[in-house]
């Protein structure tokens, strides 16, 4: 009888390759002879015996190296191929209570940060099924109790809604643009700039070197915010290579300052936004971008949002300078629409990164742009979203406002 072969067993592999005990190794001790072949007679009298270093504190090192196993073939898969397959794991690993999946780590594997996994979710695409699904038209019987639903979910008061008649809305969007009634929203005349919109202010304040609180503490670069200034003709000055250049691009007159409020619409708000003042808009600049929820532990927690998220950008003048108009979309709120604006297309199903299209509202036959007055229909959301306001004023204008307090379109802003 032949004798059993006593080559030494390899060492459990402490690699990321895809096998139970590293080929590499293996083949470096048997070679690529007779010993992988299952008609050897060395390979039929191999002795399998237990090895002791597979026990750890009582422990197999089988289901650690299975995990290696996978974890070696990540390792050799494409970028998208391996997001694709090491996402259900981090799901699992943020959902599973009392850290079920931690010991994972303990082989190599780290879970997706909580930021890269949420920007991975396909929200234009949600958004804009979100989109045809609010345009579908609701049996009569069913209109009361979805729109009631709603109402009470999300806190509406119908009473200030022009139409209170539920079976009215066809669909959630006609539902999700009401109109309010004339004296639901009287316009303040005593002050000069004030809110374009109901919501939520998230941060207001002056403008300091070039960069905006989303919220307080989180800020966002006012140049990528608004983009570069290269669409103005008559500019004395060259594009912004500094932050102060940038600013200087943007304040016209000598003494003035930068100011900037933000305020977010909540899904129960009204989801129409008006002229903030008295102003003519002479630009318009739309980013592509990503849908992401706005919602005030959301901009805590993701810097520059707003950067990142579709918007559409009105630029122009009021009497004391340069203003400007933002508004972001959101996760379901895809359709940003512009009143006078017919050529403006929101969440296309294919755009470029970082990417922005210019139109402008100074023509031959009009040379001044779009005039405003203040209180004015501008556009809609087709659910809650963001309003950003940056403009030019002297340095004795004053917000009349607190973080974080409730307000609706009419009411003071700020004035000088």
């Amino acid at each position: 009888m032949p004798e059993k072969c006593t080559l030494p067993l390899p060492e459990p592999c402490s690699c990321y390759a895809p096998c139970l005990f590293c080929w590499q190794q293996v083949e470096g001790i048997w070679g690529t002879g007779s010993m992988r072949n299952t008609e050897s007679e060395s390979w039929r009298n191999w002795d399998w015996r237990f090895h002791p270093n597979l026990l750890v504190i009582g422990r197999l090192h089988f289901p650690q190296l299975a995990l290696r196993r996978r974890l070696g073939q990540l390792s050799c898969m494409s970028r998208p191929a391996l997001k694709l397959r090491s996402w259900p794991l981090t799901v699992l690993y943020y959902l599973l209570p009392f850290g079920a999946l931690r010991p994972l780590s303990r082989v190599g594997w780290r879970p997706v940060s909580r930021v890269a996994l949420y920007k991975s979710v396909p929200t234009r695409l949600l958004s804009r099924a979100w989109g045809r699904l609010n345009q579908v038209e609701l049996p009569h019987w069913l209109r009361r109790p979805v729109y009631s639903l709603y109402i009470w979910t999300f806190g509406v008061n119908m009473k200030e809604a022009a139409v209170e008649d539920l079976h009215h809305y066809r669909n959630l969007s006609e539902f999700f643009r009401r109109k309010l009634k004339p004296q639901a929203r009287p316009v303040c005349g005593l002050h000069s700039v004030i809110s374009p919109s109901d919501g939520r202010i998230l941060n207001f304040g002056q403008v300091k070197n070039c960069e905006v609180e989303q919220v307080k503490g989180v800020t966002y670069s006012l140049e990528s915010f608004l983009g570069p200034r290269t669409y103005m003709e008559d500019l004395p000055l060259p594009p912004a290579s500094s932050c102060d250049s940038f600013r200087n691009q943007l304040v016209t007159q000598e003494g003035n300052e930068l100011y900037h409020c933000v305020i977010y619409l909540a899904p129960g708000d009204y989801h129409c936004f008006h002229s903030p003042t008295d102003w003519t808009v002479s630009h318009r600049r739309h980013f592509p971008g990503s849908l992401m929820s706005v919602n005030p532990g959301m901009a805590r927690w993701i810097k520059e949002l707003f950067c990142h998220n579709e918007r559409v950008v009105l630029t122009g003048d009021w009497k004391h300078g340069f203003f400007s108009l933002t508004a972001v979309g959101a996760t379901n709120v895809g359709s940003i629409r512009i009143y006078f604006d017919q050529d403006l297309h929101t969440n296309s199903p294919r755009y470029s990164k970082g990417s922005y299209n210019d139109f402008s509202f100074v023509t031959h036959a009009n040379k001044e742009g779009v005039p405003m007055r203040k209180g004015e229909h501008l556009g809609e959301f087709n659910l809650g979203s963001t309003i950003v306001l940056i403009f030019e004023a002297p340095k004795d204008f004053n917000f009349r406002l607190k973080a974080g307090q409730k307000i609706r379109f009419g009411e003071a802003l700020g004035s000088l």
